[in-house]
């Protein structure tokens, strides 16, 4: 039987259903679990940290909106994911983690030999919380680590803490998607990020989205844009007091050097462009993972093929 996949989504879960889910676990028989906003009792969390410590067929757990809410279920979490070795993309967005809640995980994550993929938006994260992160980011020739990270809307981080992670951005030899949407950055950590785009040789998405920028970080991200040659393929920056023109301009700037390399490549290398463009299509909105908003749907089973970008690159 191939592995499936368990969605629920915002809803309370019953005995018989965290029985499932437990049962699925134990016998590797699910490859995404995803619990986003669904409401259980400590006992209950306790039961599937335990069932997904020895899963060796999960691949991604999504526990987004609030499933993992105090400090209890931090250290649950985090002793499962000592034990196991197969979740590549852990999502935990909306969780009220911050620096202290994180410090508990940190461990885990920076041991866990497959771990690519990490959303730690929205968990009222700070600088010490960046510190750690920056762990997460191995220097070129160092061990492998995070190709997505996310921190999207974690306003207590500061300046001094941004310019630590592009610093860490820059020396990466992995990260290829960093959401940084709806933080208060402005123009002047906009300009740390752009040196770090431009010394990065892996990083293909950016997201800026809402982050309080204006023409001048503009002006600075298409002069790096035009005159440094990058991997970025993708920058958001809808939300900011940007020009259209500007915008566009930078937009065009990476559409021309993404057909220079398409044109440049040939035809055998078709599948590895198709892989490089993928994390775009994982950006928060329309990702393949996102669990389904009908309530009428308590659980969701189908069989095993998600189309996910990072999973995909890792079997191969």
């Amino acid at each position: 039987m191939l592995p499936s996949s368990i969605q629920i989504s915002g809803e309370p879960l019953s005995g018989a259903e965290v029985r499932d889910i437990c049962r699925g676990l134990r016998d590797n028989a699910v490859r995404l679990l995803s619990l986003r906003g669904c409401r259980l009792c400590d006992r209950d969390f306790g039961r599937i940290c335990r069932a997904l410590a020895g899963a060796t067929s999960l691949a991604q757990l999504n526990l987004n909106l609030g499933v993992v809410s105090s400090p209890g279920r931090i250290k649950q979490l985090a002793e499962a994911l000592r034990t196991n070795r197969s979740i590549q993309s852990l999502f935990l967005h909306g969780s009220p983690l911050t620096d202290a809640g994180l410090a508990l995980l940190n461990p885990a994550l920076a041991l866990h030999p497959a771990l690519v993929a990490l959303d730690l938006g929205d968990c009222m994260l700070g600088d010490e919380a960046i510190n750690l992160i920056c762990g997460l980011l191995p220097p070129d020739g160092a061990k492998s680590g995070l190709k997505e990270l996310t921190l999207s809307a974690n306003p207590g981080i500061t300046p001094k803490g941004w310019s630590r992670l592009a610093i860490a951005v820059a020396h990466s030899s992995q990260v290829r998607v960093l959401n940084l949407d709806y933080n208060p950055l402005g123009d002047h950590v906009a300009g740390m990020l752009a040196v770090a785009v431009a010394s990065s040789r892996t990083l293909e998405v950016l997201d800026l989205e809402g982050t309080g920028l204006t023409n001048q970080s503009a002006q600075t991200l298409l002069d790096m844009v035009e005159n440094y040659p990058t991997a970025l393929r993708s920058l958001v920056l809808a939300e900011n007091s940007i020009s259209p023109e500007l915008q566009q301009q930078i937009c065009d700037l990476l559409s021309e050097g993404e057909e220079e390399e398409e044109v440049a490549g040939g035809a055998g290398d078709t599948q590895e462009r198709e892989r490089g463009r993928e994390p775009a299509a994982h950006q928060r909105g329309s990702s393949s993972w996102m669990c389904p908003s009908d309530p009428s749907s308590q659980m969701v089973l189908m069989t095993s093929g998600l189309g996910d970008s990072l999973l995909a690159e890792t079997e191969m």
